[in-house]
């Protein structure tokens, strides 16, 4: 049997609750009174009722009181502080410096505008969920959201796998770098991981828009992603799982692949060097773009295979994801500046020109 979505009207019974409800969202109801879910009729369609609610509800992290949530809040604006001024003063020292106008470095601007972006559409939203308690967001900011998380994070696999290429070509194939990755070459990379990022996520607001929402309106996360406002239809959700997981696979999939794979014939190339110093010099420009890789791609393959799993969203899910998230952003510009030589003396050059 079909469940009847729960609409109300301006004069229904239940107006009165919903004023009740609007005004005072943290108070209990009581006995006899319920929680209105805001469902919003859109059209009719030969299967029914098309329903959508006015707003999702954010959980946060499930099984944590509002005390806990609201002292995380802290450490939250702080990695959000980290990840801006990291990312910013990145992103401004290469476009400074002209000596750095090289392939490595144009691309590791392209990861911190990036990491600026998806830490700006997420982390504020978050904040704001632990410290006032607000839990709302309405049914299209988190469509947005979700799409721009999503395209974000394809376009952040992009340049990943355009860093393996440059340093595949750099230690490989030293003679042709220059040659290869010219500046022009370097700016079409970049549209490329940008339109296809735009191109293949989309559709994705589409799709759920569809759906029809006449069950529970909350999101087990702090932000909004498409594996979980799909769970939360009742309409059939095929379409969504077989293009979620064709996009997975062919986008993150697929990058994830060729890096491996750069990273083999690199390997074979450093390990080829008659000098013992100079594979250890070859291999360790690559230690950066390591762990910048393992820090995307271990979580988003764990996301990944929790999700894939099914059954109800756990406290596993909800942590992936925020490591996911929230961890690239603040570790690259760490990573990236005390392992480069030239931003690191760049970034202690500009303090002590501060301190005097």
């Amino acid at each position: 049997m079909t469940p009847v979505p729960f609409l109300v009207s301006p004069f229904s019974p239940l107006s009165y609750d919903l004023m009740l409800f609007l005004l005072f969202p943290d108070v209990d109801p009581g006995p006899g009174m319920q929680k209105p879910q805001l469902l919003v009729p859109v059209r009719a369609t030969p299967n029914g009722t098309l329903v959508h609610p006015a707003y999702f509800l954010l959980v946060g992290i499930p099984g944590l009181g509002r005390d806990i949530h609201f002292w995380l809040a802290f450490p939250l604006c702080f990695m959000y502080a980290m990840a801006t001024l990291g990312n910013l003063a990145i992103v401004l020292i290469i476009r400074v410096e002209r000596r750095l106008h090289e392939p490595m470095y144009l691309f590791l601007a392209m990861l911190s505008t990036i990491d600026l972006v998806l830490s700006s559409v997420t982390m504020p939203k978050m904040a704001s969920l632990f410290l006032t308690g607000i839990q709302e967001i309405g049914f299209n900011v988190c469509l947005a959201q979700m799409f721009l998380i999503h395209a974000l994070s394809a376009m952040e696999s992009a340049v990943l796998l355009a860093m393996a290429f440059d340093r595949f070509v750099a230690i490989c194939h030293p003679l042709r770098h220059a040659s290869v990755l010219t500046g022009p070459t370097v700016a079409k990379i970049g549209l490329a991981a940008l339109t296809r990022g735009f191109v293949f996520f989309f559709p994705l607001p589409f799709i759920l828009k569809r759906l029809s929402y006449c069950q529970t309106h909350m999101v087990t996360h702090s932000f909004c992603l498409h594996q979980d406002i799909m769970k939360l239809s009742c309409s059939d959700t095929r379409v969504n799982v077989v293009y979620g997981l064709f996009i997975i696979l062919s986008v993150m999939g697929v990058d994830s692949l060729f890096i491996g794979f750069s990273y083999v014939l690199i390997l074979k190339t450093v390990l080829e060097l008659a000098s013992q110093g100079a594979a250890l010099k070859a291999f360790s420009t690559c230690i950066s773009h390591l762990c910048a890789v393992l820090v995307f791609y271990v979580p988003l393959i764990g996301l990944s295979v929790v999700h894939r799993l099914g059954g109800p969203t756990s406290l596993l899910h909800v942590i992936m994801a925020n490591i996911y998230l929230l961890l690239p952003p603040v570790v690259n510009p760490v990573v990236y500046g005390a392992k480069t030589k030239e931003i690191r003396s760049r970034v202690l050059h500009m303090f002590s020109q501060g301190g005097r």
